[in-house]
């Protein structure tokens, strides 16, 4: 890519990633006391984050793993000075009007700072078909859209039927924060076009990633909408690509296979169409691990869901982020081993580089 071309593109949005989901390690697959779930760690992360002058950070959900997001939410929210939050709400553990409310909320404690990921979850202990779950959380986000434009709510769906006013809380921007959401099934690329408005992907090789792009904004405008594009991964930066393959090396040196199996198995999205194709990824590699320049899919071998990173100096990672810009992303949501650590080192060797900013509504 020419600097022109680079120069050219729309800022995008840099988010970093707060793990709440007991995904902290410094060997993958060993767990670390120290690198646990818990208020203190994950708070240092986001503190980290925020004084580091990232743009947004994930803080995801599990029911069977970490600590519970809301709260989390709740209490770092005074304490972050310009990030954002990006906070994952699991739909099947929901009630839209409720959820709302506390959407709201939270988003007047930031400053108006909230954004959403939009997780199209079972209910804990029960299993739903996955094209009715879909449309559950389709109706969900249309709901959520409603109440905090600040509209009445007349809604008649398959799952739910509900006539209401708006919460008297409002947002500071007096609209729905951005609902970003993901899924790489047709039933899933569906309700992002429908109701969403950042559709997320988890690491792919760059054809396949320029092929779902294109087939987003078709089903998109099918709907008379249009989408916002981010891709989350993990990264491994350090000032040679020797010393980033050796880190990459590094961390999976403990990892036991039956470890990482089982690992893999704990969460609740382990079967779903985007985890399989990770798993597909990591079935393409070479020996190396490596599905092609710079992506590499060692991560996936200790977690589910996204399941590689760009790995590299500082000029291959910012031109790895860059081609991904230049295919229509966004935003970026990334993470790496410890957290905390990376965090500061993507921070000095690559952010300051990049054309970042919050990703505009």
């Amino acid at each position: 890519m020419t600097d022109t071309s680079i120069t050219s593109l729309p800022p995008c949005e840099v988010s970093w990633f707060s793990a709440l989901c007991d995904d902290d390690y410094e060997f993958l697959g060993v767990p670390d006391p120290a690198l646990a779930s818990s208020w203190e760690h994950c708070r240092n992360i986001v503190l980290t984050a925020d004084k580091c002058g990232y743009d947004n950070i994930l803080l995801p959900s599990g029911y069977q793993l970490g600590i519970d997001t809301t709260v989390f939410a709740a209490a770092i929210a005074p304490l972050v000075k310009q990030i954002r939050l990006l906070m994952a709400v699991r739909i099947g553990e929901d009630w839209p009007p409720q959820l709302a409310r506390r959407i709201a909320t939270l988003d007047r404690i930031l400053g108006g700072r909230l954004t959403v990921n939009i997780i199209s979850s079972d209910l804990p202990g029960e299993v739903m078909d996955g094209v009715p779950r879909y449309q559950r959380t389709v109706e969900a986000m249309k709901i959520l859209k409603i109440l905090l434009n600040g509209d009445h709510l007349d809604f008649e769906g398959e799952f739910y039927k509900l006539k209401l006013d708006p919460p008297r809380i409002r947002t500071i921007s007096g609209k729905c924060p951005p609902l970003y959401f993901g899924g790489l099934s047709p039933v899933a690329r569906d309700a992002a076009a429908e109701a969403a408005d950042v559709y997320l992907m988890w690491p792919d090789t760059m054809d396949k990633v320029t092929e779902v792009v294109a087939d987003m904004k078709a089903r998109a405008a099918a709907k008379g909408r249009t989408l916002k594009f981010g891709y989350r991964a993990h990264v491994i930066v350090r000032e040679t690509e020797e010393e980033a393959r050796a880190y990459a090396d590094r961390l999976l040196s403990k990892l036991d296979a039956a470890q990482g199996e089982a690992i893999r198995a704990k969460s609740l999205d382990a079967a779903n169409f985007g985890v399989q194709r990770q798993a597909e990824l990591r079935g393409a590699a070479g020996g190396d691990g490596f599905v092609e320049d710079n992506l590499w899919t060692g991560v996936g071998r200790a977690r589910s869901g996204c399941g590689a990173a760009i790995v590299g100096d500082p000029d291959q990672v910012l031109a790895k982020i860059n081609a991904y810009r230049a295919a229509g992303m966004e935003a970026f949501i990334l993470s790496g081993y410890p957290h905390a650590a990376e965090c500061d080192l993507f921070a000095r060797h690559v952010l300051p580089r990049l054309n970042h900013g919050k990703l505009a509504a």
